[in-house]
């Protein structure tokens, strides 16, 4: 990333040659406008989110510059699916130090058109510009989701069951693998927990079938407890949740061992969906699962009273040394 950028573009040829291409929504003009317009569907409500990664915090220097964009990009649309919500555009800020490479930068705008391509959205607008920090990339993205039907954090309810989409703790794990860790593991465990950090796996399609089905969801992204205090909180009730049914990956239950349940569920950049659903809803749940081709595990209920808990098999609490990531 960091070697000469003798041969790059000044900014607005930068952005000609690589960013125009990927505006191909009408209303963003090609880039070639101070702004972009955007009229929502008829009957739907526009859903809005902001999520920037900065490099060391959320990436590292080595990772591939393709990757790096589609994180950015995925853990946005991440949030937007938790909230039954389909992503259909996005405005991106990217600020770079003047020794970033022409080709980190063109392998990030192709990591940008895979994913625009897969979920058939565009870029709107942004801006680019030089930094003497790290590489920092901001994204905001745009959603749509019928009139009153985007699903709230608060909504939860006592008599609920807590769902979670796919396994939890893997980002983690390749994090620690990142730092020097997991000498003990296969390739293949390596490659997959490493990949789980880089580039997540959000599912907008699922999110959508929740509607009218989840009483409130939002994505993992700072550890699973912690989510879903934020979810208690706000829905004024008290989420259990049962450590034997954390869904865990077979790579991360070898790389972490005894106590994996523990570290997993305080772990952040997951990028799942956790959620809540009254009982009568589970077989739906279930059923838009497998036409997705996501997995989702029942893992604890909805109570009365305050904050969260995590039970042993015999129903006692478990301690957390942390509650989860914060950046402050």
């Amino acid at each position: 990333m960091t070697s000469s950028s003798s041969s790059r573009p000044g900014e607005f040829e930068l952005i000609a040659q690589l960013f125009a291409p990927l505006a191909t929504d009408p209303g963003a003009y090609g880039l070639r406008d101070d702004v972009a317009l955007l009229a929502p569907p008829a009957g739907q409500d526009l859903v809005l989110k902001t999520d920037a990664i900065v490099e060391g915090v959320h990436f590292f220097a080595a990772d591939p510059a393709d990757l790096v964009a589609q994180k950015a990009l995925r853990v946005n649309v991440s949030d937007l699916a938790a909230k039954g919500a389909t992503p259909t555009g996005y405005l991106l800020s990217l600020s770079i130090p003047q020794q970033t490479s022409m080709p980190w930068l063109t392998a990030f705008a192709e990591g940008l058109a895979r994913d625009q391509k897969a979920w058939g959205i565009s870029l709107l607008g942004g801006d680019t510009t030089a930094t003497p920090g790290p590489v920092t990339i901001s994204i905001s993205m745009i959603g749509t989701v019928p009139r009153g039907e985007a699903i709230r954090r608060a909504g939860a309810r006592p008599g609920d069951l807590v769902f979670v989409t796919g396994t939890i703790g893997d980002a983690g794990g390749g994090l620690e693998i990142l730092r020097g860790g997991g000498a003990q593991l296969s390739d293949d465990a390596r490659t997959f927990l490493i990949s789980s950090y880089r580039c997540p796996s959000p599912s907008p399609e699922f999110g959508a079938r929740l509607r009218g089905i989840a009483s409130a969801s939002l994505d993992v992204s700072d550890g699973l407890m912690a989510d879903l205090g934020h979810v208690a909180e706000v829905s004024d009730v008290r989420i259990v949740v049962d450590s034997a049914q954390v869904p865990l990956s077979e790579a991360l239950e070898k790389l972490w061992g005894k106590g994996v349940v523990q570290r997993a569920v305080v772990a952040g950049d997951d990028y799942q969906i956790a959620f809540t659903a009254p009982q009568s809803s589970r077989n739906a749940i279930f059923a838009a699962a497998r036409d997705c081709g996501v997995r989702v595990s029942e893992i604890g209920r909805v109570e009365q009273g305050s904050g969260t808990g995590l039970l042993d098999r015999a129903g006692n609490l478990i301690s957390l040394s942390e509650a989860g990531y914060t950046h402050f």
